[in-house]
């Protein structure tokens, strides 16, 4: 398989998209660290059914709110695991509402989760990351296009991962570390499930008339982990059936 060899890292892994990602990433043959704040029981069965594959796993709480929290899961993979070859930034918050109802320790946290904790993640990783390495972040079409109000925190905070993945390219580049963003749009999960109440207006917009599932992301990243890649660096792949369009 075409990670064979290769350990991952994959934060807010327990449940959604993050365990589809670590769930597709063993299966191409990595083995597997995730991160994860509360959701102990999703993560404890998640590292059980990687591992029952043949594949190693392993659990890691943490707060990616906390620097410290996010440094420190980036060692103990290393430390666990023996190496760290792909770091994806997958951890995530959705704040909504009216403007006038957000408060500055909401946007603070939002901002260090979307934000600052990718830059963290990725300084962290970098001595690590050998020649060939893999740093992917999860999005959100909402960087490109802002269909409603109320979301203009949560669309800013992942704008703002555009110019920090051209940054990380331009840094890690001269090491053949590629850096890129995967920005998922309406896809059905616990946190936007396909059949909510907010599901039906976001479908109507969808260019394929339908939410995409957790794996479709999940196969984004694999591609732009595996060597498929290797030439892809610095940009976005927009995974949200033509929502943008």
């Amino acid at each position: 398989m075409s990670l064979t060899g290769k350990v991952a890292l994959v934060t807010g892994g327990s449940r959604g998209i993050g365990a589809a990602i670590a769930r597709r990433l063993a299966s191409d043959g990595a083995d597997v660290a995730i991160t994860y704040e509360r959701a102990e029981d999703r993560a404890k069965e998640l590292v059980a059914g990687i591992e029952a594959t043949g594949r190693r796993a392993v659990a890691v709480r943490a707060d990616s709110a906390d620097a410290a929290d996010v440094v420190a899961s980036v060692e103990r993979t290393v430390s666990e695991l023996g190496r760290l070859d792909i770091l994806v930034n997958n951890a995530g918050i959705f704040p909504s509402g009216p403007l006038e109802d957000l408060t500055v320790e909401e946007i603070d946290r939002t901002l260090a989760i979307h934000v600052r904790a990718v830059l963290v993640a990725a300084q962290a990783a970098s001595p690590h990351l050998p020649q060939g390495g893999r740093i992917v972040s999860i999005g959100s079409n909402l960087a490109d296009y802002v269909p409603h109000a109320g979301i203009a925190l949560y669309s800013a905070s992942k704008s703002a991962l555009n110019g920090l993945t051209k940054g990380l390219a331009r840094d890690l580049g001269p090491r053949g570390i590629t850096v890129n963003v995967v920005h998922p749009g309406p896809t059905d999960s616990d946190m936007n499930p396909a059949d909510g109440e907010h599901a039906e207006p976001q479908r109507a917009l969808i260019a394929l008339g339908h939410f995409g599932t957790t794996d479709d992301i999940a196969a984004a990243v694999s591609y732009l982990a595996g060597e498929g890649g290797r030439q892809v660096t610095g940009t976005s792949l927009t995974v949200d059936g033509g929502l943008n369009a």
